[in-house]
């Protein structure tokens, strides 16, 4: 439902009623019908009231002028008085119980339409997510979903009642005194819907201005903070401060000029209003002077009015939250109107795999279509068989890994698993079958256990401890207070470059995945740790199909294939020894990997002197 909604305000409000009328739940339905019902009642019973008013006054008046005695005349209006009581009392106490049904509904509504905020947002594609400022986008999400909140609020339970009340008070006043009344009430209503929205309207542009300030704001505090240590490497508090505060003083002067445009709306809706109420008060009091009017028709008169005036001074207020909170979902509906880019075909089947052969037949791919990646490379990964992609930096090695999980639409080209195209199948069965160690481990602000078990959310505690053993972890973890509940901080923080990678490595192998892609997994270790997940590493891929993605050549020299990427094409290809003896592009890198070697050697050989 949120993808269809645009920005047109009459699309954006016919695109929640779905949210308020939702066809799955007939129990809030029902709700919604039991709060209109109670909102007709209470609003009959506002009108009711100042009637009870004015007969009072009626019936006390000949009382005051000494024309009957107290006695004569009290019984009767001690009762009207009750009743004028007692219309007071039942008008909040509907207005409480409609409340109480539809806040299930408003509820509901939230939920929902953040739910599928976030699952949307789950559903986007990578480019988005790398383009995407998550201060920023955070801040639009929460604004949106409190601005539907306050749309299902103000318009259902606000907007709704106070046209409800102007008609039954319109209905009242012709019975009784006429259409002059009425013309004179339209009149001002109109005059003041037309300023508000006009007022309004210049308020929204400010409106604007603030929102963009905000997520600025938020935008660079996150930054920030993510780059908490760079920050503090280089000194740089106060540029981060100073940009931070910039932000703010933006978002400083359009609020100031809010409040104050807000000062000139209510002065003028105030203005507009007593000048109506005082021509209706001057036209009632000619009336009791020349007799077509009673005193009690002059205080009923004053009193519709007046109690007309609170939920139209609110409606003010209800359209300007209303178009501020439909300028706060502008941002959110954007978000929802971007459609993934990779989306499962219709006729996508689950993918079957057998024995995990993977095969890369003339891909073609660009981020940018000015600047190719990758130029026509095919190669074929037997099944159970380990193939390395070797290469400079720039080359197309993660690229490969990100279309081999579909990430990315192919420009041209397949990737075929068993025989079946990668794009043909769903997604989810296709990431099923894929184990993967990134080189930039990032883990959830939660414990090592949660984050082991996260490859296989019903695993028992021994099968993630067996796999955290295989990932030379389990010592590590053991030897911790707090043991496999220890919480790692945010982007696993609280934890070194190699235990991250351990738990990564940890939780690919808990997945136990037919097809395996290490994008140098060991790339954070030491040497002795790097030898020991080596071993594991080697021991699970024994009867898998696995990709590599190396900088250290030495972690590969075992592979049964070696793939060298030079610009986007396949340069050369081979096992190590007959890459090395060929003395073209991985020989020279490997030479040059074998001198920072021994340099590094003889570096520590003088440090232990």
């Amino acid at each position: 439902m949120g993808q269809n909604i645009s920005g047109n305000n009459m699309q954006v409000m016919k695109s929640l009623l779905p949210y308020i009328w939702p066809h799955d739940r007939p129990d809030l339905r029902r709700n919604v019908v039991l709060a209109f019902i109670m909102l007709v009642i209470a609003k009959l019973t506002t009108v009711a009231a100042p009637i009870a008013y004015k007969a009072a006054v009626d019936h006390l008046t000949p009382v005051q002028n000494g024309e009957v005695s107290v006695g004569a005349a009290l019984s009767l209006p001690f009762w009207i008085i009750m009743a004028y009581g007692a219309a007071r009392i039942f008008m909040i106490v509907f207005n409480q119980i409609r409340d109480v049904f539809f806040v299930s509904v408003g509820q509901h509504a939230v939920r929902t339409l953040s739910r599928q905020t976030f699952d949307h947002m789950l559903a986007l594609s990578l480019r988005f997510h790398l383009e995407r400022h998550t201060g920023a986008v955070s801040r639009v999400i929460e604004r949106g979903t409190r601005a539907v909140e306050l749309v299902i609020r103000m318009g259902m339970l606000n907007s709704v009642p106070t046209v409800i009340e102007v008609f039954l008070i319109s209905a009242l006043l012709v019975y009784t005194l006429g259409w002059v009344f009425v013309l004179i009430i339209m009149v001002t209503i109109i005059v003041y819907v037309v300023y508000t929205v006009k007022a309004s309207e210049w308020r929204i542009l400010i409106r604007r201005e603030m929102n963009e300030a905000d997520n600025q704001a938020m935008s660079r505090a996150v930054d920030s903070l993510l780059n908490y240590e760079t920050i503090k490497y280089y000194g740089n508090e106060s540029q981060e401060v100073g940009r931070y505060d910039d932000s703010r003083a933006l978002y400083e002067k359009a609020a100031i000029k809010t409040h104050v445009t807000l000062g000139y709306l209510n002065a003028g809706q105030s203005v507009i209003f007593t000048a109506g109420l005082v021509i209706c008060m001057l036209i009632a009091g000619q009336g009791v002077i020349d007799g077509s009017l009673t005193l009690g028709d002059f205080v009923m008169v004053n009193a519709l009015l007046i109690q007309l005036y609170q939920p139209l001074h609110f409606m003010g207020t209800v359209y300007r939250e209303l178009r501020q909170a439909l300028v706060d979902l502008e941002s959110l509906f954007a978000i929802l109107n971007r459609p993934p880019e990779i989306i499962d075909r219709p006729d996508a089947k689950s993918l079957q795999v057998s024995k995990a052969a993977i095969k890369f037949s003339d891909v073609h791919f660009s981020y940018d279509p000015q600047r190719p990646i990758l130029k026509g490379i095919s190669f074929t990964v037997p099944a159970g068989k380990t193939v390395a992609i070797v290469g400079t930096s720039g080359g197309g090695k993660s690229t490969i890994s990100r279309l081999l999980f579909r990430f990315y639409e192919l420009d041209k080209g397949s990737i075929e698993i068993d025989g079946q195209n990668i794009a043909s199948v769903t997604q989810h069965s296709l990431r099923s079958a894929i184990g993967m160690v990134p080189q930039d481990t990032v883990l959830f602000n939660n414990s090592i256990f949660y984050n082991i078990n996260y490859g296989k959310v019903f695993a028992s505690g021994q099968e993630v401890k067996e796999a955290a053993k295989m990932a030379q972890v389990h010592d590590f973890i053991s030897s911790l207070p707090e043991g496999y509940d220890t919480v790692v901080g945010e982007r696993g923080l609280k934890l070194s470059g190699g235990e991250k990678q351990r738990v990564a490595i940890a939780r690919t192998m808990l997945k136990d995945p037919p097809i395996l892609l290490l994008d140098e997994a060991t790339s954070a270790l030491d040497s002795h740790t790097e030898q020991e997940i080596q071993l594991a590493l080697e021991k699970i891929s024994q009867d898998k199909t696995a990709i590599v993605i190396a900088h250290r050549l030495s972690t590969i020299v075992n592979a049964d294939e070696i793939l060298v990427l030079d610009q986007g094409v396949i340069a050369e290809r081979g096992v190590h020894h007959d890459l090395v003896k060929q003395g073209g592009l991985y020989a020279k890198m490997w030479e040059r990997q074998l001198k920072k070697a021994e340099a590094q050697q003889v570096l520590a050989k003088i440090q232990a002197e």
